[in-house]
């Protein structure tokens, strides 16, 4: 699965928030209700979403886990 098919960002669009391609529905949108819902309440909330866009999420969420953090 490439993410970059279906997560975007645009400066002009949710002041360059990284969101899903077509809408104006931010990942970190879709991250929290995933956290919280079933993947089938995200998406009877957001008609307009796709089994692949919440994967996409996912997989976008765990490359940006994979980058390095110091310790504070």
């Amino acid at each position: 699965m490439n993410y970059r098919d279906r997560i975007v960002a645009d400066p002009e669009i949710l002041g360059g928030r990284a969101r899903i391609r077509g809408t104006r529905i931010p990942v970190a949108t879709v991250l929290l209700m995933l956290a919280r819902h079933a993947p089938e309440e995200v998406l009877e909330h957001y008609p307009e979403l796709t089994e692949e866009d919440l994967k996409a999420v996912l997989a976008y969420a765990a490359e940006l886990a994979e980058e390095r953090v110091l310790s504070i």
